[in-house]
């Protein structure tokens, strides 16, 4: 059982953590607004091609999840060993 000390230090960390992302995320909003506000659109900008096309896709997410499994497959066996 993990003590009393040590679940307030991990509830102040969460609650600190979504407190400073809310304002974080708040101020790029307030920013984003005042920016579009001042700077009224101009002409179309051109549409960009995807950077990974269509062809590209499984391949991609095939070599991410082995690349995600070489990463943190003997961390999830460390864990899966204790118990967790």
């Amino acid at each position: 059982m993990i003590s009393i000390l040590a679940q307030e230090r991990l509830l102040g960390a969460a609650l600190g953590s979504v407190f400073a992302g809310v304002v974080v995320f708040e101020q790029r909003k307030s920013l984003h607004r005042s920016i579009s506000e001042n700077y009224p659109p101009t002409t179309q900008s051109p549409v960009r091609k995807p950077v990974l096309a269509k062809k590209s896709g499984p391949e991609f997410s095939h070599l991410w999840n082995r690349a995600i499994d070489q990463t943190f497959g003997p961390v999830i066996q460390a864990f899966s060993s204790r118990g967790w």
